[in-house]
């Protein structure tokens, strides 16, 4: 289970090291400059991959683990069913995000402007569904390549979905936004097409998604966990826009993906891991006493079986993870100066106490979700990354205000 955690997750590390620095670096452009409401949008677009992509990866990897793949037939027709409402759910999330940054945006400075709107709109959508079908289409290759080896996909898939999820995300938002900003003065109608090309394909999407029960049933009843973690992700979004435009904060916005990024990736490992769990061995909407383990916060550790030893290992990565994570910013200049000891100490502190948290809470959501008769794989990621940003970002901005409480520029 280590070995198998390990590489995913390092290789997720850097993803959201080098998102960190791209985010670092991007925010000087121009039409990050000139509307700042892009910085809420930035954790609500970076968390579809919770959303959208761990979701699919935790349902196909239960699929492949309950024998629900085997026939060649069944295996593509629920490939592209999943495939066809992760693109649904992108167009839609998108608009739905850049509504959200355009709102929150309003009500802190008292003023939107039209333009910006459309910008933020158009971007969000393009951004989402480009990401989101190129990260699907190497999920399902990883799902797939990782049963052929004899890998665990619960193991891997959910690690790897975040792997360059982020990066990949983050390029198209940036590239995205300047090049339509370049259009905003005299072709602001090229935006108001781009929209309208996203999403006059909703119509196909739909009929493609409903065409396999699996996925016709999330089309119907999987969207309350999206869209409520897509309004989460945003409040740690305008958390994030609040602390950039301090000077005094400045270099939080290289670890805000990180930080964010690894507290998804762990607890989503988690959570695929009890879900599979309960898929084979229980009845729908019955939890039998062994894996009742939801009581308190101590058994999601203290336990001996499968999963309470997978909670320990995951919170046992947290600081060696987070430290060759820090030292890699600080090798590819993502940060100015080295990091003071002090900012280590309180950023691995606020990374524990996320990760502590996350995983805790995924123990008792995703136990209560099953007892309702819902499918942990669809519900409870995508609230749990969700989590994992707004923590994430509260966390680490209250470090850096510790940071300059106490006159340490160390970590900047």
């Amino acid at each position: 289970m280590v070995l198998q955690i390990l590489v995913p997750f390092l290789l997720a590390g850097l993803g959201t090291v080098c998102a960190g620095m791209l985010l670092d670096f991007v925010q000087h452009w121009d039409v990050f400059q000139e509307i700042t409401e892009i910085f809420i949008l930035v954790p609500a677009v970076l968390g579809l991959k919770g959303n959208l992509e761990m979701t699919m990866a935790s349902r196909l990897s239960t699929a492949v683990n309950a024998g629900k793949m085997e026939p060649a037939r069944e295996k593509w027709r629920l490939v592209i069913g999943n495939l066809a409402l992760k693109q649904l759910q992108a167009t839609v999330l998108g608009l739905l995000a850049a509504l959200m940054a355009t709102a929150l945006g309003w009500m802190m400075e008292g003023e939107m402007l039209l333009n910006h709107a459309t910008l933020l709109c158009a971007a969000s959508i393009a951004t989402a569904f480009m990401a989101s079908l190129l990260q699907g289409v190497i999920m399902v290759g990883v799902i797939i390549g990782s049963k052929k080896v004899g890998f665990n996909p619960d193991n891997v898939a959910t690690p790897m979905a975040a792997s360059f999820g982020d990066l990949i995300t983050l390029a198209f938002l940036a590239c995205f936004s300047q090049w339509f900003y370049t259009f905003l003065e005299l072709y602001s109608y090229v935006l108001y097409l781009v929209g309208l090309v996203f999403v006059s394909l909703i119509p196909l999407w739909v009929v493609v998604s409903s065409k396999h029960p699996a996925s016709c049933i999330l089309l119907r009843t999987g969207w309350e966990p999206i869209i409520t973690a897509m309004i989460i992700s945003s409040i740690g979004g305008l958390i994030l826009d609040k602390t950039v435009s301090d000077p005094n904060l400045a270099g939080v916005i290289v670890y805000a993906p990180v930080i964010n990024g690894i507290g998804g990736n762990l607890v989503s490992i988690q959570s695929s891991r009890i879900a599979t769990d309960l898929h084979v061995n229980c009845s729908a909407g019955e939890v039998s006493e062994d894996h009742n383990s939801c009581s308190s916060p101590c058994r999601t550790f203290c336990g001996s079986g499968a999963n309470h030893r997978s909670a320990r290992v995951l919170l046992l990565l947290v600081i060696p993870g987070q430290l060759i994570f820090i030292h890699a910013i600080h090798l590819l200049k993502g940060s100015h100066t080295l990091p003071s000891p002090v900012f280590i100490v309180a950023f691995l502190s606020a990374a524990l106490i996320q990760v502590f948290s996350l995983l805790c809470i995924a123990d008792w959501m995703v136990h209560c979700l099953w007892r309702r008769g819902k499918d942990p794989d669809s519900y409870s990621i995508p609230y749990l990354t969700a989590l994992a940003d707004l923590l994430g970002t509260g966390l680490l901005s209250l470090v850096f205000l510790l940071l300059w409480c106490i006159g340490d520029r160390g970590s900047t």
